[in-house]
């Protein structure tokens, strides 16, 4: 197990690691916490739609390559732990932690893929009503918005947890 593992290679991955960690929730603190709110009191419906639908474009592909990235550095650094058992197996305090790490995973993961494929194009579609005079109602525009920040809110809470989980995990 860990003894077999290069330390160069461990070393890697817990630098990529924490690396991809710091990307992703960092764009989801700065669109949550800075740019979102700033866009939502200054710009109108229309300009705040322009606004984030290039940026956030931008911010989804580099989200989606650091869960790859996260993926794949965690597989490696779990199997090189002396306290990975084998899968579901949880006999120890480190898989609880592990195992409830990967739930908050998850439910960011989710979270993520409806910000992508769901909200996403729905907000672009009403952009897209705007720009050819199509009114849309500014009460649904206001619910997309807040569904938007909510859901960004809910990921910066998952993401800290499983900072907390992780911290956990490698105390013990």
């Amino acid at each position: 197990m860990m003894e077999q593992t290069p330390t160069w290679a461990l070393m890697l991955t817990y630098w990529l690691h924490m690396l991809a960690t710091v990307v992703w929730i960092g764009g989801l603190a700065a669109l949550a916490v800075l740019v979102i709110p700033a866009a939502r009191k200054s710009l109108s419906n229309e300009a705040y739609l322009a606004l984030l639908e290039p940026l956030q474009q931008r911010l989804q592909w580099l989200g989606w390559l650091c869960l790859a990235v996260l993926t794949a550095t965690g597989m490696f650094q779990m199997s090189a732990s002396p306290n990975y058992e084998g899968v579901l197996a949880i006999h120890n305090e480190w898989s609880v932690a592990i195992l409830i790490k990967h739930i908050a995973i998850g439910g960011m993961v989710l979270v993520s893929a409806y910000l992508t494929w769901g909200l996403g194009p729905e907000m672009k579609r009403m952009a897209l009503r705007r720009v050819h005079n199509v009114r849309g109602d500014d009460k649904e525009i206001a619910m997309l918005r807040r569904k938007e920040q909510a859901l960004f809110w809910i990921n910066i809470i998952l993401s800290v947890a499983v900072l907390g989980l992780t911290a956990w995990a490698r105390s013990v």
